[in-house]
């Protein structure tokens, strides 16, 4: 998958934003994108661009497409510097991973908008909208590896993500949306360290895909309402 310009541009800012409320301006957002898309304030999303007048009131199918996983830059460097018994991440571990990834996020966005009341399927059609779904950026603190071995590996976070996303009508293919957010898991509200595995990095990143998917809910259910 190729990303245009704007989404190496959005990136760059996103990480570069502090808390609190900024405008647009502060942010060093444009205003407009080159293809037309206007920026959204006050969304649920870090970043959320939308084509003028469109809505989403009228899909009642979502065509879901695989979502790309890619991880933070220098990720298998940095587990390797980090650590006091290297992990020995491999490629094949980093695959398993993000495929692992791509089957959570398929899994918990179609359970939450099956849920909701919209069809999921496979190919365009009339009021049906696509999604293009990618995950960048993934840092897993502490990946549940079988390098491992019985070594129990502690953190205060599993990690953190960033979901990139496009919107589009399935049949004229134009981009109604694209939004970037960036998700930290905060799992571990008491401050202290706590044993990492699969299992525990599983849950985090279904707690924060369940978050996501919520938020395309209820946009698209807004739309109804208005």
């Amino acid at each position: 998958m190729k990303f245009s310009k704007f989404f190496v541009t959005m990136t760059i800012v996103l990480f570069c934003v502090t808390g609190g409320t900024v405008s647009a301006k502060e942010k060093g957002l444009p205003e407009i994108t080159e293809d037309g898309l206007v920026l959204v304030p006050d969304s649920k999303l870090a970043i959320v661009y939308a084509e003028p007048g469109a809505t989403l009131a009228q899909y009642e199918q979502i065509q879901l497409l695989d979502a790309y996983v890619a991880f933070k830059k220098n990720w298998a460097r940095d587990q390797r510097s980090r650590s006091v018994s290297p992990l020995r991440v491999t490629t094949n571990d980093m695959e398993k991973i993000k495929n692992t990834l791509a089957e959570e996020f398929n899994a918990v966005f179609r359970t939450t908008l099956e849920e909701g009341g919209y069809e999921i399927v496979d190919n365009a059609g009339e009021n049906v909208l696509l999604v293009r779904p990618a995950i960048i950026n993934l840092d897993v603190n502490a990946p549940d590896t079988p390098q491992a071995g019985r070594s129990m590996t502690y953190a205060k976070s599993a990690g953190e993500m960033t979901l990139y996303l496009e919107i589009y009508d399935s049949v004229t293919g134009d981009l109604i949306a694209k939004a970037m957010d960036r998700r930290v898991d905060n799992g571990n509200n008491a401050g202290f360290y706590t044993w990492t595995n699969s299992v525990s990095n599983r849950s985090a990143s279904r707690r924060i895909l369940k978050g996501w998917s919520t938020i395309l809910l209820d946009a698209l259910n807004e739309a109804k309402e208005q």
